[in-house]
């Protein structure tokens, strides 16, 4: 008897440790020119991610062999090339099947087109929307955030609309948070995962990580989940030796209790 008590209280503790964790990463990959499809998977892969967003990635099969590379086999390509440039596509991969999959144009001033990707997926029976996005940079304003006829407004304006109970947006906003187009979608109930991880931005730079001027935090990975007890736990930016491209990968892990 006290042996299976002992085994109950184990089992028990075991259940409680175990929290669950959803891992996800956003990538500015400079149309893969830094490396192989596989050398960005097998980098990725020791994060033991869920889901990667990739911008400025190249077309036809190249996150289809990223995901070959890290153990995900699930992915979704749009078709429209960030200002008409080569290889400038927007792609989701991910471990768990991708449903709802599509692709919307951002309306406004900027380098067009633009767009977002979008996807649905469902992971340990909780489903999420993911949004892949690489946006130009703009000024805004006090009052209104996102300037109003900018391709930032035209974001903020779509993740306002969508009435997913979890969305995750990542990717390359090409504005620091504390810039008003990342401040206008903070005012729609989102959450940028800097703030969880108590990240001094100041110090910090996801683009032009070849040299040491640096261009600030420009990638970003923001969230609005409808669990209000799920914490960002770890995450951060992803510091290479060698540089696979000119912004550096960003993630972040949420935890559930």
């Amino acid at each position: 008897m006290k042996t299976l008590s002992i085994f109950i209280i184990f089992l028990f503790s075991a259940l409680v440790i175990q929290a669950k964790t959803l891992r996800v990463a956003a990538y500015n990959v400079e149309f893969g020119k830094g490396g192989s499809a596989e050398e960005f998977g097998n980098m990725l892969k020791e994060y033991k991610l869920d889901i990667v967003t990739f911008n400025e990635a190249p077309g036809e099969d190249w996150t289809k062999k990223v995901g070959e590379a890290c153990g995900m086999k699930f992915h979704y390509v749009g078709k429209t090339s960030s200002a008409n440039h080569k290889d400038k596509y927007k792609s989701i991969l991910s471990k768990t099947p991708l449903t709802d999959t599509s692709e919307v144009l951002l309306e406004g001033s900027g380098w067009s087109p633009a767009s977002a990707v979008r996807a649905s997926t469902v992971i340990d029976k909780v489903s999420y929307t993911i949004y892949s996005l690489h946006i130009p940079g703009s000024s805004g304003d006090k009052k209104n955030g996102a300037k109003s006829g900018t391709k930032a407004h035209s974001l903020t304006k779509i993740l306002s609309k969508d009435k997913s109970p979890n969305i995750i947006a990542m990717g390359d906003y090409n504005s620091r948070v504390e810039q008003n187009p990342i401040k206008a979608i903070l005012r729609k109930g989102f959450k940028y995962t800097w703030e969880d991880l108590k990240t001094d931005l100041k110090k910090e730079k996801t683009w032009n990580v070849y040299n040491n001027k640096g261009e600030g935090v420009i990638d970003h990975i923001l969230y609005k989940l409808k669990d209000k007890k799920v914490k960002v736990t770890d995450g951060g930016i992803i510091k290479l030796e060698k540089p696979l491209s000119d912004h550096a990968p960003v993630w972040a892990e949420f935890s559930f209790e």
